[in-house]
C-alpha cells in the first residue's frame, strides 16, 4: 500500500482526510443545527401553541399587526427587486471590466456585511433627512425618504445589495463572451441578446440572490428603525412591534407575532426557491 493512502470498503484508493467520516460529521451537523436553529424555533412554536388557536389568532389578527406585516413584506419585496436590477449591473461591471478604483468599489460592496446596522441606519437617516445632502435635493420636488416607508426600502436595499452582487459575480465571470459575439453577428439586438443568451444562465443566480436579500430584509431591524417613521401600520416594521411587545412584557403577544412572521417568511422563501428550482430544471442547470 502506498504511503499516505488507504483502501476503502469498495477497494478504491482514497486520500486520507482531516475531516471525520460521514457518521460523526452528520452527528455534529445535526447537533449544531439543533442547538442554534431548531431548539429556539421549537421553544417559540411551543409557546405559540400554548396560546391555543383562538388566543393565537386574536393576537395576530389585530389591525396593527397585519398592517405592520404588510409594511415589512412589501418593503422587503420592493427592496430586493430593486437590488436585483442594480446588483446585476454592478456585478456585470465588476466581473467584466478592469478599471481604476475597481478594488475600492469591490470593497464597498461588502461594507453592509461589516458595518453595524444601527450605524448604517443613523447614516442613512442623516443623508436622507430634509436637511441632509440627498434629502435637501429631493425636498423641493416633494420627495421625502427619511421617516417614511421609502426610508425602509432604502435601508433594506442597503443591507441586501451585497447578496445579489456576490451571488451573480462568479456566474457572470464564467459566461463565455463568444455567445454574445455570435448573437451580435447574427443581427440580434442588445435586448434580444440579454433576454435569450444572457438571462437564461443568470436566472438561477438572480433568484438565489433575490431569496438571500429577501430573507435578510424580512428580519432586518437595526438599520430600519432609525430611518423609518415607525408609525404603526404606515412605516413601522413587524420586528419593531415584536420588540415593543417585549418591552411591555407581553411575551405571548411577541411570540405570536414572531410566529406569524416566521410563517410569512417561510412561505415567501419557499415560493422563491420553488421558482428557482423550476427555472433550473427548465434550463438544465
Amino acid at each position: 500500500m502506498e504511503s499516505g493512502r488507504w483502501m476503502g470498503r469498495r477497494g478504491a484508493w482514497r486520500e486520507p482526510s482531516v475531516l471525520p467520516g460521514f457518521a460523526p460529521s452528520l452527528a455534529a451537523t445535526l447537533l449544531w443545527l439543533g442547538l442554534l436553529v431548531a431548539a429556539p424555533l421549537a421553544v417559540m412554536l411551543a409557546t405559540a401553541a400554548g396560546l391555543g388557536w383562538s388566543g393565537f389568532w386574536a393576537l395576530v389578527l389585530k389591525p396593527r399587526v397585519l398592517g405592520d406585516l404588510s409594511v415589512s413584506v412589501s418593503s422587503a419585496l420592493a427592496a430586493s427587486a430593486i437590488d436585483v436590477v442594480f446588483g446585476l449591473v454592478i456585478a456585470w461591471v465588476l466581473a467584466r471590466y478592469r478599471f481604476a478604483g475597481r478594488r475600492a468599489i469591490d470593497a464597498l460592496i461588502d461594507l453592509p456585511f461589516a458595518l453595524p446596522t444601527a450605524v448604517a441606519g443613523i447614516a442613512l437617516a442623516t443623508i436622507y433627512a430634509k436637511e441632509g445632502p440627498i434629502g435637501a435635493v429631493l425636498a423641493p420636488f416633494g420627495v421625502a425618504v427619511a421617516y417614511t416607508r421609502a426610508g425602509i426600502v432604502v435601508a433594506l436595499m442597503f443591507v441586501g445589495l451585497p447578496f445579489i452582487v456576490r451571488t451573480l459575480e462568479p456566474v457572470i465571470a464564467e459566461l463565455e463572451a463568444e455567445q454574445e459575439e455570435a448573437a451580435e453577428m447574427l443581427g440580434a439586438s442588445g435586448t434580444a441578446t440579454f433576454l435569450r443568451v444572457l438571462l437564461p444562465p443568470l436566472a438561477p443566480a438572480l433568484l438565489t440572490g433575490f431569496a438571500l436579500a429577501l430573507a435578510r430584509a424580512l428580519g432586518e431591524y437595526g438599520s430600519v428603525i432609525f430611518i423609518a417613521g415607525n408609525k404603526p401600520m404606515v412605516s413601522e416594521i413587524l420586528p419593531l412591534l415584536i420588540v415593543t411587545e417585549l418591552e411591555q412584557f407581553d411575551v405571548p403577544g411577541a411570540v405570536a407575532i414572531a410566529t406569524l412572521m416566521l410563517a410569512a417568511s417561510f412561505l415567501l422563501l419557499l415560493s422563491v426557491h420553488g421558482i428557482e428550482a423550476w427555472v433550473r430544471r427548465r434550463h438544465g442547470g
